[in-house]
């Protein structure tokens, strides 16, 4: 029997969003013409850009703009260093030496060999990793930088190194306001967004979510508590761990810390394994890329947390709102931009103030079910991928503009 293929497309978004809207973002994409569009990541799989990326290169091919994603190769030295420069633009010290920038710089300069990015119309290339690809190209078309990190308190030795590469590109795009830099370049700024779609987003049946918990052994007979985030000291499992300790002690519940190790993150592992000593019957540790059960869990629990204290802007909060979950979030980053505190889900900023309010809600159905219903509808108001493709419709129409009147877009 033939399979049928099938991807989410504009039009499916249309009970969620409304025709009009439909129609509007049609209108944009049609007006572009025949553009090419190349993506450049880090990685395929594992954390937030990978989340963006997947659907919403599909859904940008969906609507007649034809749009690659690339993927930059690496040995793990220089995953190493990058992974370091991630820490550094999220505030954390680092030793910048000579060996690292070369690593750095080398392997990127092996990549721009191996992709050919001459014949497009629009080249966005997402976090530190690929940034520097863009000395190697002469450009005919507008190159962007699209940072996804929280960039309140970058450190300043590094930012300086990167700037050199950071200002040969037409535009940044950061996810908020407050992550503005002093740049000589336009900077705009996209909140992510997820595709409802999706294994990970789309409804399941009770059977379903049963089905995946029984699989990995996952007890339902008390609350559950969830964090499901990569293994990343950012994300603060440990004080996640701390706060459920305290939690319990006034409301029985079970604790599931889910995470994956990216690609591009060789310090996942570590911080997995600094975590396994402290698993018990209560306290369940899972390393799987299975996103059917992170939607299952997402539904199930009583309680989901990100406890974050740095983040860019914390997709697995969207996920797990879309689902009408009662969320806790760490006050940082694109969290706070999310869950308004007390009414959506709620704002912590401590491991005491964190463990307080999972007892307030597994303690209060009620309030679970309110909260869930109001997160729900932010998501949907705000944070489905359709906005976010908009806006890049945008973005690329005002590009379009300016290079036709620089008299650039025939080159």
């Amino acid at each position: 029997m033939q399979h049928r293929y099938k991807i989410a497309t504009l039009d499916d978004y249309r009970p969620l969003i409304g025709a009009s809207a439909v129609e509007r973002i049609n209108e944009k994409a049609a007006a572009l013409g025949d553009i090419h569009v190349a993506h450049i990541s880090s990685t395929y799989y594992g954390g937030g850009v990978a989340e963006i990326l997947s659907p919403l290169t599909l859904l940008m091919n969906s609507v007649g703009v034809k749009t690659g994603w690339r993927i930059i190769q690496g040995a793990p030295d220089f995953f190493s260093v990058t992974k370091k420069m991630h820490n550094a633009l999220q505030g954390e010290d680092i030793n910048l030496s000579r060996r690292k920038c070369r690593i750095y710089e080398d392997i990127i300069y092996e990549n721009s060999i191996r992709n050919h990015l001459h014949d497009h119309d629009f080249v966005i290339v997402h976090d530190p990793q690929p940034l520097p690809m863009v000395q190697h190209y002469q450009k005919n078309c507008p190159w962007v930088w699209r940072c996804h990190l929280d960039l309140t308190s970058p450190n300043a030795e590094l930012w300086k190194y990167l700037l050199r590469f950071i200002e040969m590109y037409d535009a940044v795009i950061l996810s908020l306001e407050e992550y503005r830099q002093a740049l000589p370049v336009p900077q705009l700024f996209f909140k992510p967004c997820i595709d409802p779609f999706s294994i990970k987003n789309r409804d399941m049946s009770e059977s379903e979510i049963r089905e995946r918990l029984d699989y990995y052994r996952i007890p339902v007979d008390l609350p559950i508590v969830t964090q499901i985030s990569r293994f990343d000291r950012w994300k603060d499992p440990a004080g996640v761990i701390r706060a459920f300790r305290m939690a319990r002690k006034e409301a029985d519940c079970t604790l599931v810390l889910l995470g994956n190790v990216a690609t591009d993150d060789p310090e996942g592992e570590e911080v997995y394994r600094s975590l396994l000593s402290e698993g018990e019957e209560r306290i369940i540790l899972i390393s799987r890329q299975d996103t059917a059960l992170v939607n299952a869990l997402q539904r199930h629990a009583a309680v989901v947390v990100q406890k974050s204290l740095r983040e860019g802007f914390g997709l697995t909060v969207t996920e797990a709102m879309w689902k009408g979950a009662a969320v806790v979030g760490g006050n940082a980053g694109g969290i706070s931009y999310q869950i308004e505190d007390g009414v959506n889900g709620f704002l912590v900023s401590s491991v005491e103030e964190t463990a307080d309010r999972i007892v307030r809600l597994i303690r209060d159905e009620n309030l679970r079910r309110e909260m869930g219903k109001a997160a729900r509808e932010q998501v949907k108001e705000n944070f489905l991928m359709t906005r976010l493709l908009e806006d890049y419709l945008d973005l690329f129409h005002s590009f379009e503009t300016i290079y036709r009147l620089k008299g650039l877009g025939e080159q």
